[in-house]
């Protein structure tokens, strides 16, 4: 299958490599001219990008991108044709999502909303789960390419239904790993052991996969981007201007986006949202600043 996959940023290089690894025929582009994908063609435009492609792959940072990527006068759309689809694996806005599947589909082109959840090291292994929004013919036609990137793929329903959903369960892994970094603070101010307090929470009922899986890096302090601040922070953004629309209330969410505008103001922006953690510690005198602070 020939595909251009746009967006090589942590999450988007190595699902283009898992394709080319695949035997598909891929062109890749990237903002930055710097990022390559060994096997692929590299592309001067993401017009030039989809020029041949019966699939468009997108892993862009956010709704801004995507409108961009799609629509700019070298975008995408100047080769859309009639049957191609084209797959967002951006977390963006629901109602955006199905703006830009209004003006594709007046073309002939299906739209599916696909985000992802898995981290780096689920899009390295080709073991990410897919949030998928769409019809289902061009989604039972996309199954080889989910397979070649991802374990397991949930078909929440119409076109933006995925990205509602990715946004729900973004909403539920801030709430959980903030409420997690509260109690591992006030250990610390109490003298326990956050080996011991980590043992505790693994062997009760407040288990979660969010603590399991960022407990180890906090524990050494390394905040190395997974699942950068700044991206959960344009999440929560998203979330809150979702439920404005939605007439819902999410008081616990408004205060947890007041840690990330503290957090980003500290100049954490680039590192793992986990380190909303070190905020708490700084209040705490507890130190509080994050040991890794890699490149830009």
């Amino acid at each position: 299958m020939k595909i251009a996959f746009l967006g090589l940023g942590i999450m988007g290089r190595p699902m283009a490599s898992n394709l080319v690894k695949a035997g598909h025929e891929v062109s890749v582009w990237n903002r930055s001219a710097r990022q390559h994908v060994e096997g692929a063609r590299t592309a001067v435009s993401p017009a030039d990008a989809a020029l041949e492609a019966d699939v468009v792959w997108l892993c862009v940072a956010d709704t801004a991108a995507v409108e961009r990527v799609m629509f700019a006068e070298d975008g995408v759309e100047k080769s859309l044709r009639e049957g191609m689809i084209v797959v967002d694996s951006s977390t963006i806005s629901p109602s955006a999502a199905l703006r830009f599947a209004e003006k594709v589909n007046a073309k002939g082109v299906h739209w599916v909303d696909a985000p992802v959840t898995g981290s780096k090291i689920g899009a390295e292994s080709a073991q990410l789960i897919f949030i998928v929004g769409g019809a289902p013919e061009p989604v039972e036609y996309l199954q080889p390419l989910f397979k070649s990137m991802g374990k397991q793929v949930i078909h929440i329903g119409d076109t933006g239904k995925g990205q509602a959903a990715k946004l729900c369960m973004n909403l539920m892994i801030a709430l959980i790993y903030e409420g997690f970094a509260e109690a591992y603070t006030l250990a610390q101010k109490q003298g326990v052991d956050p080996h011991k307090l980590i043992e505790l929470i693994q062997a009760s009922m407040v288990r979660s996969g969010v603590v399991d899986y960022k407990a180890p890096f906090v524990l050494r302090h390394d905040y190395s981007p997974n699942f950068p601040l700044r991206l959960m922070h344009k999440d929560i953004h998203l979330m809150l201007d979702a439920a404005k629309e939605s007439r819902v209330k999410l008081p616990a969410l408004e205060t947890v986006d007041e840690i990330y505008e503290l957090s980003s103001e500290e100049g954490w922006n680039n590192l793992d949202f986990a380190a909303t953690l070190a905020l708490l510690q700084k209040w705490a005198g507890l130190g509080g600043q994050p040991k890794v602070t890699p490149p830009e």
